[in-house]
């Protein structure tokens, strides 16, 4: 059995009673460390849990993922998923949305593997603290960061939807983790970028320019 378990909204003892029941059943627990980041350290959570805890990284989870499931013929298996990150509220149709996640997943069905998901809190109810009515909230959407050669702008037309309806938009901001540069992972070297983080300020900026390209556009037609 393969166990995605929610840890909340950052804080060790967010984990719910079901989480943590779960936790100290498993033969081990993986902690998925690269799609988020955690505010408190990995040795806090083991204190907290009572048992210790495997980092997975990004080649462990997309590379060597089958190394995890082969273990589940073996052992009872948890991995740990972290939700701080905005886009893995661990609903079942948001869990979809993660790709890392949803290849786990499928790997495990082709395996003729169950595995089960214990939800908890995540952004995607938690926002309410901001004092917007979640009912007024639209489509949510993701800003990614740009690079030189690939500007999607797509999110920009499905926040305009929203506020053409009256509605808010969670907008969910990029976070990058053992990112390689195209000549190092064409040469096979494992030589990773520094993490990066958006910002408010770097998301506003893509926007602004979306919104001065589509003036542009509309002004020489």
């Amino acid at each position: 059995m393969l166990f995605f378990v929610g840890l909340g909204l950052g804080d060790a003892k967010d984990i719910t009673v079901k989480g943590l029941e779960v936790v100290k059943k498993c033969k081990r627990v993986y902690l998925e460390a690269y799609t988020s980041i955690l505010t408190v350290g990995k040795d806090a959570l083991e204190e907290f849990y009572g048992r210790e805890i495997i980092l997975a990284d990004r080649d462990m989870v997309e590379t060597n993922s089958d190394e995890i499931l082969r273990e589940l013929k073996r052992k009872m298996l948890l991995f740990l998923l972290l939700v701080i990150h905005l886009e893995f509220a661990l609903e079942f149709h948001t869990l979809y949305r993660a790709t890392t996640h949803t290849d786990l997943v499928l790997r495990a069905k082709e395996k003729g593997l169950d595995y089960r998901v214990v939800h908890n809190a995540s952004i995607m109810n938690a926002c309410g603290c901001c004092g917007l009515q979640l009912y007024n909230f639209g489509e949510t959407v993701s800003i990614v960061f740009w690079t030189d050669t690939w500007k999607p702008d797509s999110y920009y037309d499905k926040i305009k939807c929203n506020r053409d309806r009256n509605m808010h938009t969670l907008c969910l901001l990029d976070i990058k983790m053992k990112e390689q540069t195209i000549e190092n992972l064409m040469k096979g070297r494992k030589i990773f970028e520094p993490p990066r983080f958006m910002t408010v300020k770097q998301a506003s900026e893509q926007l602004l320019e979306i919104v001065e390209n589509k003036r542009q556009k509309e002004t020489t037609h």
